[in-house]
């Protein structure tokens, strides 16, 4: 799903109907510079820890927040035909019409290495916190970036028939036709213990900081990786009638076809505070680091977890309601 609200560590970002945006939480590194404002015609977000991109209908982009690692440095201006972005840490990666990639950002962990520009043919992109991970159109796979963990271990070259590629902080899951998952990266906290092996009928996956969410075609779900604040507790087991699921650094929430939502993991900042059993009529979700936010079918959010009593957002009407199939994981 096309999705219109995105969140960075401590930030949120939602798409008005309007293809205008509205930003809040933490501003510190200027997340939510109100330059913002001054963006019209955006047809996508995507947040990384401390910055935004917003993609425009015309195939540019704009950003905003943290340019201490060069997060918006004006190189961005240059780029054109952009039809997808995805943004790691302090990195971001621009997906073109031509399936080629452009890359900005952080290149302290060769996130930005210029190798991507060998890569042809790609149509979707996903970002880890150090490293990403193409999809190309013959269901191969391209990675690159830090590979101190194994996030770009040659592994993945192995792989085929992939359709969807995903990454958590360290690790990454990829899709294949068949319904089952390759992982690889970092396994210290058991992000690619081979339990993965074992499931079937996945249509889809969702990657936090050190753990991995499957959801599979009868609407259930499947969680592997670190286990140490209930990330993976066996309480999702309960959960039926799943449609999609969004991960924070170590919690969860799963979105119900009944509008309700499930939440599961750290509760340390709230992040899974019983006030989400309240909120009905749900169709979108999005997790920042210890804070989610839910938009509901009539164009207005609830958010909730670390600083949730901020009623800034409760002020934001006509968010856009999701479409279509979303180019970036």
């Amino acid at each position: 799903m096309n999705k219109s609200i995105s969140c960075g560590e401590y930030h949120s970002v939602a798409l008005k109907s309007d293809e205008t945006i509205e930003c809040w939480g933490d501003n510190q590194s200027n997340q939510c510079d109100p330059v913002y404002k001054t963006f019209t015609n955006i047809i996508s977000v995507a947040c990384g820890q401390y910055h935004s991109v917003a993609l425009l209908e015309d195939g540019t982009l704009e950003c905003w927040g943290n340019n201490n690692d060069n997060q918006c440095d004006i190189v961005y201006k240059t780029f054109t035909g952009v039809i997808g972005i995805a943004c790691g840490e302090n990195h971001s990666v621009a997906l073109k019409s031509d399936g080629t990639l452009e890359c900005w950002g952080d290149n302290g962990a060769n996130q930005c290495d210029s190798v991507y520009k060998t890569f042809t043919n790609i149509i979707s992109v996903a970002c880890g916190k150090y490293h990403s991970v193409a999809l190309t159109s013959n269901n191969t796979i391209e990675c690159w970036g830090n590979n101190d963990y194994n996030q770009c271990d040659i592994v993945y070259k192995t792989f085929t028939n992939i359709i969807s590629v995903y990454c958590g902080g360290t690790h990454s899951v990829a899709l294949s036709s068949n319904g089952t998952l390759e992982c690889w990266g970092n396994n210290q906290f058991n992000q690619c213990d081979p339990v993965y092996k074992s499931f079937t009928n996945i249509i889809s996956i969702y990657c936090g900081e050190f753990h991995s969410v499957a959801l599979r075609s009868d609407e259930t779900l499947k969680c592997w990786g670190d286990n140490d604040d209930d990330q993976c507790d066996p309480v999702y087991e309960t959960f039926t009638g799943v449609i999609s699921v969004t991960c924070g650094f170590n919690h969860s929430v799963a979105l119900k076809s009944d509008g309700t939502l499930e939440c599961w993991g750290d509760n340390y900042n709230d992040q899974c505070d019983q006030v989400y059993k309240t909120f009905e009529c749900v169709i979108d979700i999005a997790c920042g680091w210890s804070h989610s936010v839910a938009l509901k079918d009539d164009g207005t959010l609830e958010c909730w977890g670390y600083n949730n009593r901020d009623p800034v957002y409760k002020t934001f009407t006509n968010i856009k309601l999701p479409y279509s199939e979303y180019i970036l994981k």
